[in-house]
């Protein structure tokens, strides 16, 4: 994306795999909630895990990512890749022996039909991005050239060739993609699907024949001959199935079961492996998304009191062992956090929008409001109340009122139940307010459908960042997405000024134009209170039985489970 890759063209394998891993031996995994579709690519349906390219597993693209890097890609499915120097254009040439798993070639043809059926049919985010792109054109027997409308997103071309994933127009040809399917979809990748059950479970095999064993940017990689995820009801029912032996790798989010809940007879007999391991990749936003749409949280200064209603330190403490550090922004925990007042390079995005955004954004980077930890400092409420009469709203019989007399209540819709103390820890606060919360916990594709209607007035989010952030703030936080049913942005913002820090992201040409950007985004999103920041993990948290093993080496975005192998493969 900026700058020069790291591996030459004739590089051998990543730094970040064993390129003698053997092969061989099984993978279980586990997934929560249920299934009803093979088609990752669109709204319908709930689809299986594994399946999306982000895996790598099935359904592959142009290129593959590498992952000690920022952002690079090297060659998958194309063999080379010309680019016009403004990124007007890029070019790929397929590689000639690129096959799906029935031996039939990936030809120019299945590239320019996945860009058509995803632009046309695809999710929301997914026509957005491929929208993007002018024409799709065969420029010689395996050459493809995509034009974009125009070149002032620089990421453009990054984008088609590490997620547009190539579909096969034969299968699909016949078929109606915007429906669910359980049919398996015939696609490229490292495996292919042996069995399924729906909601239940969905295994992988490992293809013998796959086309592209012996690439560089697959050394090392998809080791294991099978990949089972079995389906449970909650988090809780499965961590106790990884604990009895039922799957064999656990990634744990939650910081109070890591403390208490791994204490079992296989951990301490040395069967199971568990870890905390450092990365470089930037915290994302753990955050309660206030649905804009709702007039209850049109006004900045009721989210702001609604923000200084949570306490967090008295959660840390009381309910999440220590475990977590307070999230402060979408870059928290890199280089494009803000830090102190906006750099000259940050004021020439924000200066043309000092009438439009809070004063507060060309001062000190934001901090949540912090409390003393005891539960019972009340400074923070006092300030809330304070902000609430400021905004006309008035307690009346211990109840917070709005101008028009209705009162102040609002639903939390929540999918985790490991959410639900924390949602129940902060309603008590608001009731302080006289403010009423219902907290309500629903089941995962009730839960979806929720959240694709836009039919909820604050849940449980989370956006993730990668250390070259673009396009997925758009589909974040764009007035182009604020209405796009089943799309990311969740909370409704429809601001300008975020319009324009989302499009110096793409135009940065350098990394020091893409921080500027970054950190002038980050500080319009959270000093208007768009959402409620939570925190985040200091460290990635795993676990798994002894056998499996995994490269010593960590690239910067975490350990990644395509680079396992298992201990007693030859």
């Amino acid at each position: 994306m900026h700058g020069t890759p790291k591996y030459p063209a004739d590089f051998a394998y990543f730094d970040y795999v064993n390129p003698d891993a053997p092969k061989g031996g099984d993978f279980r995994l586990h997934a929560i909630g249920t299934f009803d579709t093979l088609n990752p690519y669109v709204i319908k349906g709930k689809p299986a895990a594994g399946l999306h390219h982000g895996f790598g597993y099935y359904f592959e693209t142009l290129t593959r990512r590498s992952l000690d890097e920022p952002f690079s890609l090297y060659g998958l499915l194309a063999e080379s890749i010309e680019m016009a120097d403004d990124r007007g254009w890029i070019e790929f040439t397929l590689r000639t022996e690129a096959r799906f798993s029935d031996d039939t070639p990936v030809t120019v043809d299945d590239v320019i039909f996945s860009w058509n059926i995803l632009k046309e049919n695809g999710s929301p985010n997914a026509r957005a991005t491929w929208s993007r792109v002018a024409t799709v054109a065969q420029t010689g027997p395996q050459r493809v050239r995509f034009t974009f409308v125009d070149n002032s997103d620089r990421e453009l071309p990054l984008l088609v060739a590490g997620f547009l994933p190539i579909l096969s127009e034969r299968w699909w040809r016949d078929r109606d993609f915007t429906e669910t399917t359980l049919d398996p979809p015939l696609a490229s990748g490292p495996y292919v699907i042996e069995r399924i059950d729906p909601g239940r479970l969905i295994a992988y095999r490992r293809n013998p024949n796959y086309w592209g064993r012996d690439l560089a940017v697959g050394r090392g990689q998809f080791n294991l001959d099978t990949i089972r995820y079995d389906y449970y009801r909650d988090d809780s029912v499965a961590l106790e199935a990884f604990k009895a032996g039922d799957y064999d790798y656990r990634g744990e989010g939650d910081a109070a079961r890591w403390a208490t809940q791994y204490n079992f007879p296989a951990l301490a007999a040395g069967r199971v492996v568990r870890e905390a391991i450092e990365n470089g990749t930037p915290s994302g936003l753990r955050a309660l998304a206030f649905n804009l749409r709702r007039p209850l949280f049109a006004d900045r200064r009721v989210r702001e009191a609604l923000n200084l209603a949570f306490d967090f330190e008295w959660l840390n403490r009381a309910l999440l062992h220590q475990g977590y550090s307070r999230t402060t922004g979408m870059f928290s925990k890199s280089a494009m956090a803000p830090t102190g007042p906006p750099s000259p390079a940050e004021m020439k995005l924000l200066e043309p929008w000092r009438e439009q955004v809070p004063p507060q954004v060309f001062g000190p980077p934001f901090q949540p409001p912090a409390t003393d930890g005891s539960g019972r400092d009340r400074t923070n409420l006092r300030k809330a109340a304070q902000l609430l009469k400021q905004a006309g709203l008035a307690v009346r019989d211990g109840v917070l009122h709005t101008s028009d007399g209705t009162p102040f209540r609002f639903e939390m819709t929540l999918r985790l139940p490991s959410n639900q103390r924390i949602a129940l820890a902060y309603a008590r606060n608001l009731k302080r307010l006289g403010i009423k919360v219902r907290v309500r916990l629903v089941e995962s594709a009730q839960f979806q459908g929720l959240i694709d209607s836009y039919d909820f007035d604050m849940v449980f989010g989370f956006w993730g960042v990668t250390l070259s952030p673009g396009n997925e703030q758009q589909n974040y936080w764009s007035s182009l997405t604020a209405n796009q049913p089943g799309g990311r942005n969740w909370t409704g913002v429809a601001d300008p000024a975020v319009d324009a820090m989302i499009a110096a992201l793409g135009a940065a040409r350098t990394r020091q134009d893409l921080i500027a950007a970054a950190r002038a985004l980050d500080r319009i999103l959270m000093w208007n209170y768009y959402v409620l920041p939570l925190y985040h993990d200091a460290s990635q948290r795993i676990a798994y039985w002894r056998k499996l093993s995994r490269p010593k080496t960590v690239p910067v975005y975490g350990v990644r489970l395509e680079t396992f192998w298992a201990t007693n493969a030859r």
